[in-house]
């Protein structure tokens, strides 16, 4: 009966009287038995409904544009030869792992129209890449902050040197961190906490294969110790923020390094904030509050163009390089637009 219980047909292959009353029999004649479990009768979405709207049509649309603006940084800082330093390289890597979190959250709202697909997989991916995306951005805060501390600018490694030492640190502890999240999701969270509700209101898996596929999302465990890493690097990049911005404060002279260096300090602070800002609703919007669900839903679909802003169209030579490439103007290969821009200069 729909909406009321669920008839259930069990076939047993042995029965207990069976088996005392005829010990000699190599097989007992199977019984079958009738048997009626209470379903819970599944919430009608109706698609006039502005909630339903905003979380299943308005939301995936913020999301594929998201990844799309994304894209756009990522292609720019990419290919424009000028802008292939090593903060460059640090912004498209970014954005990069930006497009991936925003691909795999897209996945884990279309996965909840049905109850048999498991999206684990899309939930691992959206973790490590948002976590991915947090430490290279400490990355980029600590060369900034070095550099500034650094007497002589000049003397350096090169940029693709430094890169792979950063991808070394990033990546390496990103991977150190989503590995303990995965053992602490299957081998020390308490049971049925990572389980879903549907699933937890079923009968649980009687083998060890039936165990790894009862896993429908990472348990909270498994996003504790993704999340307590990205709160402890947004406190050492505040720390960067801080002690950088005093000692930009006490220079008098400022150098062509020091005004590049000055102009990448500006964008990783806006970058930071807005990423930040992005986390914190994220995690709001699991209180089950609607008002903080949608607050998160906004959040998310401005983070892409506040950092289409921050990365290109607030950054003058960036501009007149994209205008350059557009016009089939070749770009000219110094380094002289944020310089030229503080003395008054032009753009280049």
């Amino acid at each position: 009966v729909p909406g009321l219980y669920c008839m259930d047909r069990f076939i047993s292959s042995s029965s207990s009287s069976s088996s005392s009353s005829n010990s000699s029999d190599d097989q007992a004649a199977p019984s079958e038995t009738m048997m009626a479990t209470v379903c819970s009768p599944k919430p009608e979405i109706h698609w006039t409904d502005s909630s339903v709207m905003l979380r299943k049509i308005i939301n995936p649309i913020c999301h594929g544009i998201a990844m799309i603006i994304l894209l756009i940084v990522a292609i720019i800082y990419f290919v424009l030869p000028t802008l292939r330093d090593l903060v460059g390289n640090m912004v498209t890597t970014i954005t990069m792992c930006l497009i991936v979190s925003q691909a795999a959250d897209l996945v884990r709202i279309f996965t909840e129209f049905s109850n048999h697909v498991s999206f684990l997989i899309a939930d691992l991916f959206f973790y490590v890449s948002l976590l991915g995306a947090f430490f290279w951005l400490n990355a980029m805060g600590y060369y900034i902050w070095k550099m500034f501390r650094t007497r002589n600018v000049f003397l350096r490694v090169s940029d693709g040197r430094k890169y792979c030492w950063y991808s070394g640190y990033a990546w390496g502890c990103t991977a150190t961190m989503a590995s303990i999240a995965v053992f602490s999701h299957y081998f020390l969270d308490l049971p049925g906490s990572n389980r879903s509700q549907t699933e937890a209101e079923g009968h649980a898996a009687d083998s060890i294969d039936g165990f790894f596929e009862s896993q429908d999302s990472i348990s909270w465990l498994g996003i504790a110790v993704f999340f307590m890493p990205i709160a402890f690097i947004i406190i050492v990049n505040i720390f960067f923020f801080v002690t950088t911005l005093r000692f930009i404060n006490r220079m008098h002279t400022y150098g062509r390094i020091h005004h590049k260096l000055r102009c990448s300090f500006v964008m990783f602070t806006l970058i930071f904030a807005t990423m930040s800002v992005a986390w914190l609703f994220l995690i709001l919007s699991w209180l089950h509050v609607d008002g903080l669900l949608y607050m998160h839903i906004i959040a998310n679909a401005l983070q892409a163009p506040c950092i289409l802003y921050i990365c290109v169209l607030r950054q003058k030579h960036v501009t007149f390089l994209v205008k350059s490439c557009l016009g089939d103007q070749p770009p000219q290969t110094s380094e002289w637009g944020d310089e030229m821009t503080y003395m008054n200069g032009g753009n280049y």
